[in-house]
């Protein structure tokens, strides 16, 4: 049998889009604690019952494994920092956070799309992770919008609907493709001896039926990712949309996938796709990923997207 690369293997199970959820519990001494996970899945109406997983070697295992119970909290989309946060190694996760204990006990955090106080029903050891059978005992849900993950990336539906709505009706659209290949991006000539992203006039089709088009004519088994930029190009007299998007390893139909060092990026004759893939140098950099909306010469990035 043929090895699987843990790391391929990672990144073809983070093609499936979940949500984002904090897990919570206390301690042997009653102090608070928690991590980031999106491995949670509802698994009985009756009885109530969810699951998370929870590592191995992770420092919380003790205290969830022995403990009465957890609170999973699903995570609005405009939480993203409190994701980070108990993503990250910290002495105080719950510092500055709005939270109280749950009907059962658990940490339940403020503002979230929804949160289930559990009991600790069954563990079940499952290879480098242990899976937590929880039953619930109490539970709550808001209006508020669940942040989303996939592909290594925060994703947040209702920014990026606002972001496309700000198109006017009526104005040329063109939807361009900024397509990743590890540490490469796919770039085309752009007829006049220079290079620019793959794009497409859209048509009565519409903006996905578009973004499919272009992407099946690069040939590649790419897939249609985050929204990354979108704004009013007065240069060129038309609204543009830039899709983030993830491929393969094969070689593209048109283009070929460079590497952004500043040779290239000189090489490039539109300057607000040259703003706009310096700054993806940069983000993809520090794994932290955001939205651009404006013009093609100012605007404003909200960090929409983060890796982890």
């Amino acid at each position: 049998m043929t090895a699987i690369d843990p790391r391929a293997l990672r990144d073809a199970f983070g093609a499936f889009m979940t949500g984002v959820t904090v897990v919570t519990t206390h301690d042997g001494t009653g102090n608070p604690l928690g991590f980031t996970a999106n491995s949670f899945t509802s698994v009985s109406l009756d009885p109530p019952l969810l699951l998370v997983c929870l590592a191995n070697s992770s420092r919380n295992y003790q205290a969830f494994t022995q403990g009465r119970g957890f609170a999973v909290n699903i995570l609005a989309e405009d939480q993203k920092d409190i994701s980070n946060t108990f993503a990250r190694p910290s002495e105080d996760r719950f510092r500055d956070l709005h939270w109280w204990p749950g009907p059962h006990g658990a940490p339940v955090i403020g503002d979230v799309s929804a949160w289930f106080d559990c009991a600790l029903h069954q563990i079940i050891e499952a290879g480098d992770h242990v899976i937590l059978l929880g039953r619930v005992e109490a539970f709550d849900t808001s209006p508020a919008s669940g942040l989303g993950y996939a592909r290594g990336a925060y994703v947040r539906p209702q920014v990026e609907t606002k972001a496309l709505d700000r198109i006017e009706a009526g104005v040329e659209v063109r939807v361009s493709a900024l397509i990743r290949q590890g540490e490469r991006v796919l770039l085309v000539n752009d007829r006049e001896g220079g290079l620019t992203l793959p794009e497409v006039k859209v048509g009565a089709e519409g903006v996905s039926a578009a973004l499919a088009r272009l992407l099946a004519a690069t040939g590649l088994n790419a897939q249609p990712g985050f929204l990354y930029a979108v704004y009013e190009d007065t240069a060129r007299s038309c609204q543009h949309i830039t899709f983030h998007c993830d491929a393969e390893g094969e070689a593209p139909a048109l283009g070929a996938f460079t590497e952004l060092v500043p040779s290239t990026l000189m090489d490039l004759a539109d300057p607000a796709t040259c703003q706009m893939l310096k700054r993806f140098v940069e983000e993809a950099r520090i794994g932290s990923f955001g939205v651009y909306y404006g013009n093609q010469t100012s605007g404003e990035v909200r960090g929409v997207f983060a890796g982890s």
